[in-house]
């Protein structure tokens, strides 16, 4: 049977017309320029079907970046953490030092006369005995430390040394109910002794009538008698007076101006009967 498409000129006949027809059309189109206009109108028609051609390489692009720079975004994150974690104990460890360089400057511009010998100590050790107010600082006899000496803070009297080792040395407070310390208070020069009351705020003024001129607020600085504390430091302030008439002496409660309770740096300071060479113990102050 025979097709409608089987009838008419043969493929060779038609492709020789399709050449022949092309060149024809090749050589209008550089002559005249002819399908400018019908190109642009199909390019226009096709653009779209590239744009949609091109979307599955576009997207695979644009969730390639996403996922690029979510993991570059995740390591600088990390490494942002990381470097902050540094920098913050590193601004630590400034604020800790800018506070001991206050606290050592503060020391060393106590009022302490100039041609007084003086050395700056560490604390080692608190004694835990709690009926017992003593401390070990970390020079000895090595360091030219005696029995007796007298010892300081940034604010004033701490104490005085009670025992000497080699490398280090144990510290009497003046606070320990076993110390007394002869002082006068600055406003009017009245005399009297400061012992120490077993707590670490608090000493008591011993055997002041109720008649003698103390006020609350009164600054008590050293005497000088005694020959342990030099004259002229701060000792304590006035913080309590209270008067019984069945008691023969007043009761006066006065708070230590050394921070007794945070000591970290100590002065020591060299009298001028201080020994020239104090003996060397060969055990450790405990």
């Amino acid at each position: 049977m025979n097709t409608l498409f089987a009838r008419g000129p043969s493929l060779i006949n038609r492709l020789l017309l399709a050449l022949v027809m092309s060149m024809v059309l090749m050589a209008v189109d550089i002559k005249m320029d002819g399908f400018n206009a019908v190109r642009m109108y199909l390019s226009s028609l096709v653009s779209p079907l590239q744009y949609i051609a091109n979307l599955p390489g576009e997207m695979l692009n644009w969730t390639s970046q996403r996922i690029t720079t979510q993991q570059k975004l995740v390591v600088e994150n990390n490494q942002l953490r990381a470097e902050h974690m540094r920098m913050s104990e590193a601004l630590q460890r400034v604020t800790f030092l800018e506070n001991e360089n206050a606290k050592l400057r503060a020391l060393l511009g106590s009022p302490v006369r100039p041609e007084v010998k003086k050395m700056v100590a560490e604390l080692m050790a608190v004694d835990n005995d709690p009926y017992s107010h003593q401390i070990v600082i970390n020079k000895g006899a090595i360091d030219g430390v005696y029995e007796g000496q007298p010892v300081l803070d940034e604010n004033g009297i701490v104490g005085q040394v009670l025992h000497v080792a080699s490398t280090n040395s144990r510290v009497l407070l003046i606070s320990d109910f076993t110390h007394a310390i002869p002082i006068r208070v600055v406003r009017n020069d009245v005399r009297a002794i400061a012992s120490g009351s077993g707590q670490l705020n608090a000493l008591l003024l011993d055997h002041v009538p109720h008649s003698t001129d103390i006020e609350v607020g009164d600054v008590l600085y050293s005497s000088g008698l005694g020959n342990v504390f030099p004259e002229g430091y701060p000792v304590a302030r006035v913080s309590k007076i209270a008067h019984d008439d069945s008691q023969p002496f007043a009761t006066i409660v006065a708070t230590p101006v050394a921070e007794l309770d945070r000591i970290k740096y100590l002065l020591l300071l060299w009298t001028t009967d201080a020994p020239s060479q104090p003996v060397v113990k060969k055990e450790k102050a405990k």
